[in-house]
């Protein structure tokens, strides 16, 4: 089978490899779509933790052509997606559903192969049948999406509550989304340029705004009355965490949903004490996918306009390209399987 494999930070090649045999409680995934993420990115250069050699790839849909012993053979055949969690099941924190504090867990596309690969092997407790409404695209974007979700659950976004996200990134776009759905009031979308902010409309964005063009903090004051119920910052970069603490109205929440690449910076605790706002982690969010495949069942949210551009496997070069590079009118890679 065709793989890209990352032999090391900065070093990675397609390769042929044998297909790949599931074990005792896992099944095989024949790959059918896998999104780009710019975490692959990270991953690729070694700016995250990963074990390599490695096969990048954590969001993906397929359908299961095998499953090893101990697992049920009902999946053969199943259109599927799945949690990307690889953790033991039977401590403390896995029977509470917090997979991801397994002091065992691992991650595929991270710490196990992913799927820019025509196979994938995938523990059988984290598969999710896909519906036949939902196109092998949208399956694939059910990841992100998911991550979405898990920020606003963090967020406690209350129906009507106005929100502001920085960032129109895939994160950023998906939160926004989400959001909207869930009866957000008035949303704003940031980023710094307007590259992307016809992508935030699509997301259900009421307003947009340029940071190069605009002073954010000002115009989240005017347009939500005093600042944002809850503002959430899907950038990682320091400057828009300091935005975000600027655009919250007093006792406020701020979700830090951006991956920071373990930058440092200084804030004011003043700032955050005397309006009593509340700063959240919004990073592991984890079951999601059931929630998302209903919400995309319902037809109560769409995200299949983030992916614009298409791939076969061989062309992984230009399609990391692209992710690096974020022309206008990109938004995200997809790789596309037969």
């Amino acid at each position: 089978m065709k793989a890209v494999v990352i032999e090391k930070p900065g070093k990675y090649r397609q390769v042929e490899k044998e297909i790949p045999v599931p074990p005792a409680g896992w099944a095989r995934v024949k790959v059918k779509a896998a999104c780009v993420c710019a975490t692959d990115l990270e991953v690729i250069d070694g700016n995250i933790p990963a074990d390599y050699p490695l096969t990048p790839g954590h969001e993906w849909s397929g359908i299961v052509d095998a499953v090893g012993s101990q697992a049920d053979e009902k999946w053969v055949g199943k259109r599927v997606v799945g949690s990307n969690d690889i953790c033991c099941l039977v401590c403390e924190e896995c029977r509470s559903g917090n997979w991801r504090n397994c002091s065992s867990f691992r991650e595929i596309g991270f710490r196990a192969n992913g799927a820019y690969s025509e196979y994938l092997l995938v523990p059988v407790y984290a598969l999710y049948e896909l519906p036949e409404s939902i196109s092998w695209v949208q399956g694939a974007l059910i990841e992100p999406m998911g991550v979405g979700l898990g920020t606003m659950d963090k967020s406690g976004l209350r129906l009507g509550e106005t929100l502001t996200v920085i960032g129109a990134g895939s994160i950023g776009l998906n939160i926004a989304a989400v959001a909207k759905a869930m009866g957000a009031g008035r949303i704003i979308v940031a980023a710094s340029s307007r590259k992307r902010l016809g992508f935030a409309q699509m997301a259900g964005a009421a307003k947009t705004v340029a940071t190069s063009e605009e002073k954010l903090e000002d115009v989240v004051r005017e347009y939500h009355r005093g600042g944002s119920d809850v503002v959430c910052e899907a950038t990682g970069s320091m400057g828009c965490f300091h935005a975000a603490i600027h655009c919250a109205k007093k006792s406020g929440r701020v979700l830090l949903a951006g991956y920071g690449s373990r930058q440092k910076t200084e804030f004011v605790p003043d700032e955050v004490h005397i309006p009593n706002l509340k700063i959240i982690g919004a990073g592991n969010n984890w079951n999601m996918v059931s929630r998302c495949i209903r919400l995309l069942e319902y037809g109560l949210i769409d995200t299949s306009f983030m992916a614009t551009h298409f791939f076969q496997l061989d062309q992984y070069e230009e399609a990391l390209t692209l992710t690096r590079t974020r022309p206008e009118g990109f938004l995200k890679s997809v790789f596309l399987f037969d």
